[in-house]
């Protein structure tokens, strides 16, 4: 019985291909791109339990277990930059899940076409300006020689004198973050909008009928019929906590704050690749791919006992 179970179950997916034939063909690209790129470049990190050095066979590469581990975990300087990633990164996600979705909400009630296009336009626009335009433009804003913020603060005499923002590392994550928030809001807002759109409209409907606030409705109606993309969404994000990159913090970072600025990819860009570690750089990237992927099995599998939805 269970074999031939077995051998139904085989022609049903048989025929599914044939049926399907042309989606899969349309698939192998992808595929394929995503074998070359993300899963052949996984044997290289063989090279974290080596002493690695360049011109030698595999053969002829020295072996040594979980050395470059042991020296990245007792190196407080890693430690220090990790915790800087996991703040700016949570930072980052608690306001990139907050202020999309408020400006989706008040661009789905806008009831004036033309100022709603022209509101979407001005917030995508950031996001198309290279990180180098974007961190030079607030390093000479929040300069203080005619820095446009210090001359708003100390006109509106906020502040008695320019505050150096840039050498303050108090201020960093925080600017950091206001940036981030600054360049990417539209174009995050647009998935957000997408679901609302997909809100069944006799809802709304029936919410008039009996009365309810605009806010209401966003409340009991906007905001549950968009959970599950907000979850989705937030999972996809709490996997990547400590792979948020390096371009801003370099770009906007100096020495003075460099203890707050430092990240994990630059930690492993100056410790690693720029010191010639190639082995050192490559179990970095091992130890943080492997956090990436304990969290997002954390969160999916919070959010699949605690609301019944989940990524996988």
């Amino acid at each position: 019985m269970a074999q031939g179970a077995r051998q139904r179950g085989g022609m049903r997916f048989l025929v599914q291909i044939k049926r399907q034939r042309y989606l899969f063909l349309m698939s192998l690209p992808f595929i394929a791109w995503l074998i070359i790129f993300s899963y052949l470049p996984i044997w290289g990190w063989t090279m974290a339990f080596q002493n690695f050095k360049p011109g030698r066979a595999l053969s002829q590469q020295q072996w040594v277990g979980l050395k470059q581990f042991f020296d990245l975990w007792t190196d407080m300087r890693f430690w220090q930059a990790f915790r800087n990633t996991v703040a700016m990164s949570v930072m980052g996600l608690v306001s990139g899940v907050f202020f999309p979705i408020t400006l989706a909400l008040f661009l789905n009630e806008l009831r004036f076409p033309m100022f709603k296009r022209s509101v979407q336009t001005i917030s995508y626009l950031p996001h198309f300006i290279s990180w180098v335009v974007i961190a030079n433009m607030f390093i000479r804003m929040l300069s203080t020689d005619n820095g446009i913020i210090n001359e708003i603060l100390v006109a509106l005499r906020i502040i008695d004198e320019p505050i150096h923002f840039m050498a303050q590392s108090k201020y960093f994550w925080w600017i950091i973050t206001f940036v981030t928030i600054w360049k990417e809001i539209g174009w995050q807002s647009i998935i957000y909008l997408a679901a609302i759109a997909g809100v069944d409209p006799e809802l709304y409907e029936a919410a008039t009928m009996d009365g309810c606030s605009r806010f209401r409705k966003m409340w009991h109606i906007t905001i549950p019929g968009i959970s599950t993309t907000i979850i989705i969404l937030f999972i996809m994000s709490f996997g990547s906590l400590t792979q948020i990159g390096f371009e801003r913090q370099m770009l906007m970072g100096n020495a003075i704050v460099e203890n707050y600025s430092e990240v994990i990819d630059m930690y492993a860009l100056r410790y690693g690749i720029g010191m010639a570690r190639y082995s050192f750089g490559t179990a970095i990237g091992v130890f943080n791919s492997i956090i990436s992927l304990c969290l997002l099995l954390t969160a999916n599998t919070f959010f699949r006992k605690i609301r019944g939805e989940s990524v996988f």
